[in-house]
């Protein structure tokens, strides 16, 4: 087991990536917290009755990430059940189709929010535990090719994912004397709910495949098992990365 006894916390993980990174989390042998937005309670009772069944313990925690009262206090929750926190993912995310022309500001507000603002306020209350319990830890984004790819009416979303990849960057230089490492993960088309309407479409599936050098949209277990290698003993060496899990399809264009 990489992550025996290992603490996580998990953001955004009733469903989708989140709810796969838990689970294999939990089966890597960690304690696992899954944390959801309010609302949500019967996904995240599903995903960690899942990651649970594997042995170690688990919680489900309540919290909008975009809400510094709710992130302090799924924090003293976390702490207070397993006594530390070793892990942080920041997984919440969420998006808004919309032509650039017709974006209102509260829409923009709501996807910089939790994708970017959430995974600053996780991270800093993640990493200011870490530092005082003295002995390093990991901090895990979960950020989307399109940090790299333009994806037309979904700017704010883009906006918000190349944010988290040059924070963590940042976060990654700054923590290092603490021993925190920092890395990203990019997705590429994942089989999600959040994709559910390009699933159930066949043409859009086929355009959409036809883009991927791999042929086919990617697991949620794929990015999981990056997410374990990145908390594990193994990348203690790795700092400030970005590992595009997408079958391909950022080779498809010229990046930066």
């Amino acid at each position: 087991m990489r992550l025996k006894d290992k603490v996580a916390l998990i953001t955004g993980a009733s469903s989708g990536i989140g709810k796969a990174i838990a689970t294999r989390f939990a089966e890597e042998g960690a304690h696992v917290a899954v944390n959801y937005r309010p609302g949500g309670q019967s996904d995240a009772d599903a995903a960690q009755t899942e990651a649970a069944s594997f042995g170690p313990t688990s919680i489900a925690v309540a919290a909008d990430v975009s809400r510094r009262e709710d992130v302090e206090r799924m924090m003293y929750e976390v702490v207070a059940k397993f006594g530390r926190l070793d892990i942080a993912i920041n997984n919440a995310g969420i998006e808004i189709k919309r032509a650039f022309l017709e974006v209102t500001d509260e829409e923009w507000n709501r996807v910089i929010n939790v994708n970017l603002f959430g995974s600053y306020l996780v991270s800093q209350v993640a990493a200011r535990q870490m530092v005082k319990q003295g002995y390093g830890g990991k901090l895990i984004f979960i950020s989307s090719v399109h940090e790299d790819i333009p994806f037309p009416e979904f700017t704010a979303y883009c906006a918000s994912k190349g944010g988290v990849r040059m924070m963590m960057r940042n976060l990654a230089m700054e923590l290092a004397p603490y021993k925190i490492n920092v890395n990203n993960i990019a997705p590429g088309a994942i089989a999600t709910p959040i994709n559910q309407a390009v699933l159930a479409d066949p043409v859009a599936m086929k355009n959409a495949v036809s883009e991927i050098p791999w042929g086919r949209f990617g697991r949620p277990e794929e990015v999981a098992a990056v997410a374990v290698f990145l908390a594990s003993n193994e990348a203690e060496y790795v700092t400030g990365s970005t590992y595009y899990v997408d079958g391909g399809l950022t080779q498809q264009v010229t990046l930066y």
